[in-house]
């Protein structure tokens, strides 16, 4: 059935007039008349009562109006949906991210973007760098916010910043006595660190490595964020971002690691740079990128934390 003709049977109703129809719509009369016919023909039923000098729907043409009224409301919002998605304006979004940036760093960025683009839908996985750098090769997320790839990978990443870490530890604990620990303190106390597949973790072991203290005693803690609450009970020291640090947890004091590489970069991943320029994800990943780069505390100041 044809849209077009269909639209130019509701502006003959509403019009009351063939003529008047035809110039509202810029076509020739005849043009009209034609597509009434059509439409008349595929239905197999007469739309106006011809017998009549004036315009007047049959029982069918009623019917027909009332009916289609609704498909023309759903052409008109699809095809300003459809318009909005081409321009950005809506559509969805399929970000990864890992810790501690999933928690606190995106969260208000996402609600400022979603301030100005409330039509894009947003979906965030959570993981390491390694899965989510699979996911994107998949095509199951666009881009993705983490650490930098393994070497020789073919997705493509944008350095951004530097997430800063420190060693935490119970009050009591021998090296709270300390104002900066080096590599060489951890070797005779506990280190609890996080599972194999964290990047952290990855980065931990090629320093440790690399300054000759591979035999630590540790524990391994799964999660990232879980580091902390071991440390405060005394169980070892932790290595976590300072970010994430806020609330401090009761009894824990945080000391500098004097050692070059301690930090970790992050920044973007996707699979190619050239993102589609007018869609939802160019926008959004442009905007994350922006909003990473400006420096903005995407938390609350720190409370003060013991460094003596």
């Amino acid at each position: 059935m044809d849209i077009r003709a269909i639209n130019t049977f509701h502006h003959v109703v509403r019009s009351g007039s063939f003529l008047r129809a035809a110039e509202q719509l810029n076509y020739s009369q005849s043009s009209v008349t034609m597509q009434i016919q059509k439409l008349e023909s595929t239905l197999g039923l007469p739309l106006f009562d011809r017998s009549r000098r004036t315009v007047r729907l049959t029982d069918a043409g009623n019917l027909f109006y009332e009916k289609s009224l609704k498909i023309l409301q759903d052409i008109e919002a699809l095809q300003t949906s459809l318009i909005a998605v081409h321009s950005g304006e809506s559509g969805s979004v399929r970000i990864g991210v890992v810790e501690p940036t999933a928690s606190f760093r995106l969260p208000m960025i996402v609600k400022s973007f979603l301030a100005n683009y409330p039509n894009i839908r947003i979906s965030i996985e959570i993981a390491p760098t390694t899965v989510l750098c699979e996911r994107i090769r998949k095509g199951d997320l666009d881009f993705a916010i983490g650490t930098p790839p393994l070497p020789g990978t073919d997705i493509h990443f944008e350095p951004i910043f530097e997430e800063p870490f420190v060693a935490l530890m119970a009050t009591e604990h021998p090296l709270a006595a300390l104002e900066v620990i080096t590599i060489a303190d951890l070797q005779k106390h506990r280190l609890l660190i996080t599972g194999e597949n964290c990047p952290y973790r990855m980065k931990l072991g090629t320093i440790l490595h690399d300054t000759g203290t591979d035999s630590l005693d540790t524990m391994e803690i799964g999660s990232i964020s879980a580091l902390k609450y071991y440390a405060q009970i005394g169980l070892g020291v932790a290595l976590v971002p300072l970010i994430a640090l806020c609330p401090m947890p009761e009894g824990t004091v945080y000391r500098q690691v004097n050692h070059k590489d301690i930090d970790l970069t992050c920044g973007m991943l996707c699979y190619s740079p050239d993102l589609k320029p007018n869609s939802a994800c160019r926008i959004f990943y442009d905007f994350v990128l922006e909003s990473l780069k400006s420096r903005i505390k995407y938390i609350e100041p720190l409370p003060e934390m013991s460094m003596l």
